[in-house]
Formats: structure tokens, C-alpha cells, sequence
């Protein structure tokens, strides 16, 4: 990483096993690319959209999970721990170009394939930071409590559940756009010319000047970064 950075602001970088030279202009021809612009943009679309769409799901799943589990249904549970490793990304994304590149569902390369394709592959990372959210804080008797003061379980889900996971729902989700924003493998398989998130663009730039995939790259590890950071200082921190 430091030599991507000492590369992002490197004036040429040939043969060499340092580069030479001073110039911020790789970060101006960065952002005067459109095709960068834009890829840039998709990424965010592509994200929030995942962190939407995990978050409507991730609650109630990971809700039903560990009730499930404390009935003696545990295998669940642990089959969802286990279907990002289980399940690699690529997997999913030749899954997805031979289901979706037919007559019959002719979406291959279209924008909400790639936002169902991002929620699916981040929605267990999610589901998991709740389900161990859920774990820790046992929440069993509160919910009895209010069971017995006559609150159904939409209420208690509600009134108990939603704000003791707020801390776990925002990390989650910004560990969830993190994912997305930074992934490859399927979106290099589903996405379009139209709708190129930011990975599938910068691929390209290493085919072209050092200086500028590097900047092109320092630019992605810092939205990881930050993401990162926020997840597990600002939110984590918050009352």
C-alpha cells in the first residue's frame, strides 16, 4: 500500500524500484476521467442501494435465526455464518451469468441485478454482526417481560429489539458498503458498459500509466479506510 501511494504521486515509475519524480496531476486526470466519475458514482448507487435491501432483510432473518437457534434450531444459523466461505463471490456471479443471460430472464448486465447480486453476497456478513449483537446481549428477558405486560411480537421486536441492535445495524452496514464498494469478481461478470462500478474501471487503468492506476487505487483503499475506521471507532462509540 505504501508503494501505491508513493506511485499515486510519482511523476514516472519505469524500471525502477521506486518511482521518480513529484506531481499531483495523476489525481487531477483522475477526476477529470468520466469513466472513473461515473464508475465512482454506480459504486455508491450499488452500495446503498445492498445497504437498503440487507438492512430490511438482516433484521428480521437474524430476529428468526436466533430464536431458532435458542429451539434447538442452531443449524441455520450456522450454515448463514458459514455461506461467505462456503459460497465464494465467483461462484455466485457464474451462477447469476447462467441464469440471467437467458430469453427467458434477459437481465445480465442490468443495474438491479448487480444491487440484488451485492445484497446477496454481503447480506450474511450482516446477518452475522446482529445474530452476535443478539447473542451478547440477551435480550430473552426483556422480551419475556414485555410478553407478560401484554406487548405482541412486533412490538417487542420494535420497542426492544430495533434499538438495542442500532450500534451492530450501523457498523453492519457500513462493513456492507465497504464489501460492495470494493468488490469484483461478480460485478466484473454482470456488470454492463453502462453500469462499470468502480473495481471493473480500474482494472483497465493498469493497462495505462503507473501514476494513474496508482492514484486510481490509493483513491478505493481510502474508502476502505474510512469505512473501516467508522465502523469500528464512530459508531461503536456512540450511545
Amino acid at each position: 500500500m505504501g508503494l501505491l501511494v508513493l506511485g499515486s504521486f510519482g511523476q514516472s515509475w519505469t524500471n525502477t524500484l521506486l518511482p521518480t519524480g513529484v506531481t499531483g496531476h495523476w489525481y487531477a486526470e483522475l477526476w477529470q476521467d468520466p469513466s472513473f466519475r461515473k464508475a465512482f458514482g454506480n459504486s455508491l448507487v450499488v452500495a446503498l442501494s445492498a445497504c437498503a435491501i440487507d438492512a430490511l432483510l438482516a433484521l428480521p432473518l437474524a430476529y428468526a435465526l436466533y430464536h431458532g437457534a435458542r429451539r434447538g434450531g442452531g443449524m441455520a444459523a450456522r450454515l448463514v455464518s458459514a455461506m461467505p466461505v462456503a459460497v465464494p463471490a465467483i461462484t455466485l456471479g457464474f451462477g447469476y451469468l447462467l441464469v440471467f443471460n437467458t430469453d427467458a430472464l434477459p437481465w445480465l448486465g442490468s443495474t438491479p441485478l448487480l444491487v440484488a447480486a451485492h445484497a446477496i453476497a454481503t447480506l450474511p456478513y450482516l446477518t452475522n454482526a446482529l445474530l452476535t449483537d443478539l447473542r451478547h446481549l440477551g435480550l430473552e428477558r426483556l422480551e419475556q417481560a414485555a410478553a407478560t405486560l401484554g406487548a405482541g411480537e412486533w412490538q417487542r421486536f420494535t420497542g426492544i429489539v430495533l434499538p438495542s441492535l442500532r450500534q451492530s445495524l450501523l457498523s453492519g452496514l457500513v462493513m456492507v458498503a465497504a464489501l460492495s464498494i470494493g468488490e469484483f469478481n461478480f460485478s466484473n461478470l454482470l456488470a454492463g458498459f453502462q453500469n462499470r462500478t468502480y473495481p471493473v474501471v480500474l482494472l483497465q487503468a493498469f493497462y495505462g500509466a503507473t501514476g494513474f492506476a496508482c492514484a486510481a487505487t490509493v483513491v478505493l483503499l481510502l474508502l476502505a479506510g474510512i469505512a473501516a475506521l467508522l465502523s469500528s471507532t464512530v459508531f461503536r462509540k456512540s450511545p
